[in-house]
């Protein structure tokens, strides 16, 4: 995704309010319990800390407390995303947000519309599309987007936010020419005589991304606060960021201090340097009302399979001749790695393709294990592995950091670049989770919608909202709908050091909790998606 480079000033400090007992009653209420079974509730018994102090049956007597009448609805544990893109989300949402958009011409004319209706704009920036949706059979080019806006550069980025879309604008204010060569990790597509066609694949980004003017304090704050509003009207409680810089770092902090923050942010510094920039002394724990911590370090090993940056072991079915990008050698990946484990940070690396993971693998297996153990290394996608490598997860105590929604997007997709043969280890959730991997869920937001009853959706049935493929795709590697429950609870906290307290509604952890209208234990799981969030509680506070 691209990081947004940010200089926040301080905000008005705003008391943090005292809570009483909430006593939660008449509840369908579901949780796992520490030993991860699934357990059932009536009352929720939440202290005047902010704490779960119980869960009862029904029919048992609660004490006094400030009553919240569920009325029979379906109680949760928060629900917590591996990883997601806050910061992206808010700007998406502010800006051209072209996700939902089914045709090139729609896009063109949404684009249009959100130009005409900010004249001032200098650029216009946003994001969400993809080709494979639209039908294109191509990556849309610099004349089509003229076509939109000629006035003004335009930069948007794909929806996975490993490719980026511009026009001749954007092209003149980049200085990109077909002189221009490509950078290392990254690709600039081409037309007639090596001329730039508008779209600029992983590192060639930066080409562009350098030159967009950067949001203001105020512009930056408005993201957030949007962000938050978005994660808490879906039920979300927390989430893992992964990949941000000082500036968001520091707007983050002082979200905290001035108790704005409505989610609990595990925050993965950028990069190296990011690293270096954000957490001089080691890694930032969890502290006072525990809502933002610093463990570790988001790495890139290669790019995304909708853009076929993804670095694969054999060629790409559609693309003979093209292996994706391997953006670091295996000595620089190792050197990266092995400076932040020997300095207590964990470490989670973007991995899609098959010859990605591997090295990635490798790179981990070089940790010395007691280390591996306490840091909890990540892997995030692990879309495409080679069968041979899955139990490599297990064995090395690397967690899967995986985005079931992506399965369901990509499916078709999947099978073009890669060909059904070599499926067998592609979005493989049931068989790392068999083979004793950790399986932490996600969404990637916003390259997919941050609801996570989607993910829940997509995890349990592998189909897509139109119930299709009937029966799933790949249905072998359907989870459970406890399973699935558990990713986005339990794996995700673990995952983010915080398992002691979030993801489970036991005595002694946080009341993140959410009320929702629908049972994901009864009925069809086709529903799953439709889940709709009535109430989102953190700490012992309704923020929804």
């Amino acid at each position: 995704m691209t990081i947004w480079r940010l200089s926040i000033a301080a905000a008005l400090v705003i008391a943090a309010p005292l809570t009483a007992r909430t006593v939660v009653v008449n509840a369908n209420g579901y949780t796992l319990d520490n030993a991860g079974k699934l357990a059932r509730f009536g009352t929720l018994v939440v202290g005047d800390d902010g704490r779960v102090e119980a869960t009862l049956a029904k029919g048992v007597a609660a004490p006094a407390g400030t009553v919240v009448d569920a009325k029979g609805a379906t109680v949760l544990p928060g629900l917590i995303d591996a990883h997601g893109h806050i910061m992206e989300l808010g700007f998406r949402a502010l800006s051209v947000d072209l996700t939902d958009t089914k045709s090139l011409a729609e896009a063109l004319t949404q684009i249009k519309a959100y130009a005409t209706a900010n004249p001032t704009a200098r650029w216009i920036v946003g994001g969400g599309w993809n080709q494979e949706i639209w039908k294109l059979g191509r990556f849309p080019t610099a004349a089509e987007l003229d076509a939109a806006v000629g006035d003004r550069p335009v930069w948007l980025n794909r929806v996975d936010g490993h490719a980026g879309w511009t026009n001749s604008a954007g092209l003149r204010a980049a200085g990109v020419t077909a002189a221009t060569a490509d950078p290392a990790g990254g690709r600039i597509e081409r037309g007639a005589g090596g001329a730039p066609s508008g779209v600029f694949v992983d590192g060639a980004q930066q080409l562009v991304d350098k030159h967009l003017p950067q949001p203001t304090p105020a512009e930056a704050a408005a993201a957030l606060t949007k962000a938050l509003a978005i994660m808490a009207s879906v039920g979300l409680t927390g989430a893992a960021d992964m990949g941000i810089d000082p500036g968001t770092w520091t707007l983050y902090r002082a979200f905290e201090a001035n108790h704005r923050l409505t989610a609990r942010i595990t925050a993965m510094a950028g990069g190296i340097d990011a690293l270096h920039a954000i957490a001089p002394n080691g890694p930032v724990g969890w502290s006072g009302d525990e809502f933002l911590s610093l463990p570790g370090v988001k790495l890139y090993d290669d790019g995304a399979l909708g853009s076929r940056g993804a670095w694969l072991k054999a060629d790409y079915s559609d693309a003979p001749g093209n292996r994706g990008l391997q953006f670091h050698s295996d000595a620089e990946l190792h050197g990266w790695i092995d400076e932040a484990t020997r300095h207590g940070f964990q470490v989670a690396t973007h991995a899609i393709g098959d010859a990605a993971n591997a090295q990635v693998l490798d790179a981990y297996a070089r940790v010395p294990a007691a280390t591996r153990q306490i840091l909890r290394l990540r892997i995030e996608h692990a879309q495409i592995v080679d069968p041979a490598d899955l139990p490599r997860f297990a064995s090395l105590g690397v967690i899967a950091s995986m985005q079931p929604t992506h399965a369901t997007s990509d499916k078709n997709m999947a099978e073009n670049r890669l060909g059904a043969a070599r499926l067998a280890g592609a979005y493989a959730w049931k068989t790392l989770i068999d083979s004793g991997a950790r399986f932490a869920g996600g969404s990637d937001f916003p390259v997919e919608s941050p609801n996570p009853f989607y993910g829940l959706y997509s995890a349990v049935t592998r189909q897509d909202h139109e119930g299709n493929p009937p029966g799933g795709w790949r249905p072998a590697e359907k989870l459970t709908p406890v399973q699935a429950l558990a990713a986005f609870t339990t794996g995700a906290a673990y995952a983010a050091h915080a398992e002691t307290r979030v993801g489970t509604l036991t005595p002694g952890k946080w009341a993140d909790f959410i009320i929702v209208d629908h049972d994901l234990f009864v009925g069809d799981p086709a529903t799953i998606w439709r889940t709709k969030v009535s109430q989102t509680w953190v700490g012992g506070k309704r923020v929804f």
